[in-house]
């Protein structure tokens, strides 16, 4: 069946083929490879429309802050000098990869502006509980004569709940955006 087509467009004369849309037509008619390749070619371009929007950009780098970024930034030092990293700590491991799990689950949401900002907002929930744990953690360090050093990592919460607020920002914008031309028609 596919190249029934063809069997007709063999028929013609080469001489009656002389623009390229006609010879684009019949390659795209007999060969399914050029068919699967403008569909890759299609959904490329609806990733980059989603990408486009101001809040999947703030979303991926949540994404980005909490799946990578504790990873390679230590959260504590303990007093005997060794680094604390979020491999160390089931917990705190789990809760970051909950947060980026949550931050690309949203982000595959574009269509679903209201659940995208209800996922948003658990995402802020979780941080919030583990900048609480960091802070409960971090008073309970000891400052003997051994001093011990909060790291870095403890800021990654903060800057996740920033870009999270700012994305629920968007999404509100583009909300309200769809409702007031809803109101017009």
């Amino acid at each position: 069946m596919l190249f029934g087509n063809y069997a007709g467009m063999r028929s013609q004369s080469v001489s009656a083929i002389t623009n390229y849309a006609t010879i684009l037509q019949i390659i795209f008619n007999i060969s399914p490879i050029f068919f699967k390749k403008t569909c890759i070619f299609a959904l490329q371009i609806a990733i980059y429309t989603m990408l486009q929007r101001i809040q999947t950009i703030y979303m991926l780098a949540v994404a980005i802050m909490a799946g990578i970024f504790p990873f390679w930034l230590n959260l504590w030092s303990d007093s005997e000098g060794n680094e604390i990293y979020a491999w160390n700590e089931l917990m705190v491991s789990a809760i970051f990869y909950g947060s980026a799990a949550l931050a690309v689950i949203a982000i595959t949401l574009f269509k679903y502006r209201k659940n995208q900002f209800v996922l948003n907002r658990l995402n802020i929930l979780l941080n919030l509980f583990l900048l609480g744990f960091f802070v409960y953690r971090s008073l309970n360090l000891s400052g003997e004569t051994s001093v011990s050093e909060k790291g870095i990592g403890m800021l990654i919460p903060v800057f996740s709940i920033v870009f999270l607020v700012l994305a629920n920002r968007a999404i509100k914008k583009d909300e309200d955006l769809v409702k007031s031309v809803d109101r017009l028609r």
